[in-house]
């Protein structure tokens, strides 16, 4: 009896290493099940900035979660040409985005940067008019639940390319892709996840959020803030 004791004793330790590394090496998934990610850095401080305070650079703003106040507006917007505005700090990091992507001969422009509340009223009303409310809850967000109106976000343009996903196509479009997440942006309506965020692709629209959090989100294969702050998928209003 002893005898047979040592060998399976053996065999259950030779099971538990293969187990072990099959599960080491096996990809993580993220809370929604969407894609492939990496662990979330030890000393990543997910605390570090509100959810929920309209002045936040790490504002969330969904169908789920409007802005409070609801006609919220910056204080501190500044030109970022053609026509728009963004908030300060994200303004300069998109100076500074669209200036590297000139170097590289590349034509970038902000399409459509800040909107206040009355012109999203205006914008969601337009989209009613033209094919009803479900058509304009999927291209257009309502007044009080636009990113736009936060001052953090932007359409990008490019050529005669403007706020159309023939711009993820373009040379400045693959490289604004690759490269956004080094000047503090993120392409906040990925492909094939309208079930998280509410919108269809947007190849365009990008949100400013900050190197670190844009790296960490870039590192970790994490495609949206709700995917990397646990919080509910907002594909429809409540």
């Amino acid at each position: 009896m002893k005898k047979l004791i040592v060998p399976v004793i053996i065999v259950l330790i030779i099971i538990g290493v293969i187990f072990w590394h099959h599960n080491a090496g096996a990809p993580q998934y993220n809370n929604r099940g969407a894609s492939p990610t990496k662990a979330t850095s030890a000393t990543f401080n997910k605390q570090q900035y509100s959810l929920t305070d309209p002045t936040s650079l790490w504002v969330v703003v969904n169908k789920l979660r409007p802005l409070d106040p609801i006609d919220y507006a910056p204080s501190d917007l500044v030109s970022v040409g053609n026509g728009q505005e963004m908030r300060a700090e994200a303004a300069s990091a998109l100076k500074s985005m669209i200036a590297a992507a000139g170097k590289q001969g590349l034509n970038l422009y902000a399409a459509s940067g800040y909107r206040s509340y009355d012109t999203q009223v205006a914008a969601y009303g337009s989209m009613v008019k033209a094919g009803g409310v479900s058509y304009a809850d999927s291209l257009s967000a309502r007044p009080g639940y636009s990113e736009h109106q936060t001052g953090w976000a932007v359409d990008l343009g490019t050529g005669n390319c403007s706020i159309d996903n023939c711009f993820a196509n373009t040379p400045a479009g693959e490289w604004v892709a690759a490269n956004a997440y080094k000047y503090g942006f993120l392409l906040r309506y990925p492909k094939g996840l309208t079930s998280i965020t509410g919108y269809d692709w947007e190849s365009w629209h990008y949100r400013y959020v900050g190197v670190s959090l844009a790296t960490e989100l870039h590192n970790t294969n994490t495609l949206t803030l709700e995917q990397f702050f646990g919080l509910p998928p907002a594909p429809n209003y409540q």
